[in-house]
């Protein structure tokens, strides 16, 4: 019994603690849901109405927008657009946390060089760097090699009183108004040969206590080496220190994709990778889909030409050569073939057309259309001649092979009478023109007088040739 007694407690307890266990399990899966869901449902932070001037960084990302939301926990960076000519009021770096910011948004305020040099605003700070290299971070702080030769100039009006730089770093600096053009508005603190205890925050103020700020943070960055980038590209490359630059460009023929130059950046990445060069090309020309038109030279490159041809029957509208352009499109349009044909000839006056072949389409209501090989036949009317061509074909400008004849008055050949001939002898005669009878051997014109028969205006000569006889019946 005892042994049973003690088995029985045993099993007990492990059922206890199983379902214990499995207790816990349960409680600490639905703790984690519960995390899970109260992140899902923490906010992001939006900023409206962001000041002009304002530049925003945001994942190494700088842009400059009036808007811009980000998620819960996330951080973003705020400077004024250009370093000393705006006073940033309020903090840089903004926190994100469940829908609210951990600052007030910054805004910037103008200086004198953009109020005019006025007493009543924060003095304006630029920067010079004779020699060496720095660059701006997302902060607001000017980045800056070290050895450079750092010129810090608090633009006031020297008549208004002399402003005063105070720093927080360790060292004494020159300082006082500019030996040079501009003296009168430049009090200039010079830091030469940057060292890292040169880091800190430089100060102006003016004598009625109106200041501006430049944080400078003396930082060894450098940037992965460039290496030279293989041909066609043309690059100009410099040092890889923060600050420096190098630029590329592609030579005639080429087009550059990418940014035309990069600039080491605080981080020590470049500002973007390194471009090529890609051949121009045109768009290539496809003529398949009209029979119309054909090429006879295609050269899609830059400075290429196309050639266009039309099939016979038909002339070009357009430019029949085409040049590929230095921006990759053709300098003018795909040309199109239009039908050549040829005007309705002009009628003669008092003569008509005879015949026209089949490649003329004379439909009820409109004039005739005459397309390249149409064959037009002209005569004239009885007692007119024709002068010119009677037949003419339309060619491939677009005009007739000839001008159109005209009909002329003539009294036609009225042939030699039996026996005799007549003079002068032509084909064709003009009013007023008299014909006379000469007989052969045996044979005589009638003895009484005879008028000369003679061509009238009108075509119809005014009698016929007098007959000639034998001598025997005269």
């Amino acid at each position: 019994m005892p042994s049973d007694s003690y088995s029985g407690k045993t099993r007990a307890r492990v059922a206890v603690i199983t379902i214990t266990l499995f207790l816990f399990i349960l409680n600490i899966k639905r703790i984690v849901a519960d995390t899970a869901e109260i992140h899902s449902f923490q906010q992001g932070c939006k900023l409206e109405g962001l000041h002009p001037l304002l530049i925003v960084t945001y994942k190494e990302i700088t842009i400059s927008v009036d808007k811009i939301t980000v998620p819960h926990n996330e951080r973003i960076t705020v400077r004024c657009r250009e370093l000393g000519k705006y006073k940033l009021i309020g903090e840089p770096l903004l926190h994100c946390r469940n829908g609210t910011w951990n600052e007030k948004t910054p805004y910037c305020v103008p200086t004198t060089a953009i109020s005019n040099y006025t007493e009543n605003v924060p003095p304006t700070i630029v920067f010079g760097l004779p020699t060496g290299s720095a660059a701006l971070e997302p902060t607001g702080a000017l980045a800056v090699f070290p050895g450079s030769i750092l010129h810090l100039e608090c633009l006031f009006a020297r008549k208004f009183g002399e402003p005063n730089w105070t720093w927080t770093s360790s060292r004494d600096y020159l300082k006082g108004w500019a030996m040079s053009r501009g003296n009168d508005w430049k009090y200039r603190l010079s830091i030469y040969y940057a060292k890292h205890h040169d880091s800190g925050v430089y100060t102006c103020s003016t004598p009625k206590g109106l200041s501006n700020s430049i944080q400078v943070r003396v930082v060894d960055v450098r940037c992965p080496v460039l290496t030279e980038p293989e041909p066609p590209l043309i690059s100009h490359i410099g040092s890889n220190r923060i600050g420096d630059n190098a630029i590329f460009e592609c030579p005639e023929g080429y087009r550059l994709e990418g940014a035309s130059g990069v600039t080491c950046q605080y981080n020590g990445k470049w500002s973007a990778n390194v471009p090529h060069c890609e051949e121009i090309e045109c768009p290539a020309i496809e003529v398949e889909d009209n029979p119309l038109l054909s090429l006879i030279e295609h050269n899609n490159t830059y400075g290429g030409n196309a050639v266009f041809t039309c099939m016979w029957g038909y002339k070009l509208s357009g430019l029949q050569t085409i040049r590929c352009g230095g921006n990759g499109r053709w300098n003018a349009s795909i040309p199109t073939c239009l039908e050549i044909t040829c005007p309705v000839p002009e009628t003669p006056r008092s003569g008509r057309i005879i015949e026209q072949t089949r490649y003329s389409n004379k439909k009820r209501y409109h004039a005739p259309i005459y397309k390249v090989g149409a064959l037009v036949k002209f005569a004239c009317l009885p007692g007119h001649q024709l002068i010119g061509e009677a037949s003419l074909i339309c060619i491939e400008n677009g005009t007739w092979s000839h001008r159109p004849p005209v009909c002329k008055i003539r009294c036609p050949y009225p042939g030699d009478p039996p026996h005799g001939r007549i003079a002068p002898l032509k084909f064709w005669y003009k009013p007023g023109d008299n014909i006379q009878v000469t007989c052969s051997p045996g044979y005589v014109t009638p003895l009484e007088p005879v008028k000369k028969p003679s061509c009238r205006e009108n075509g119809i000569w005014s009698a016929p040739p007098p007959p000639c006889r034998s001598y025997k019946e005269v």
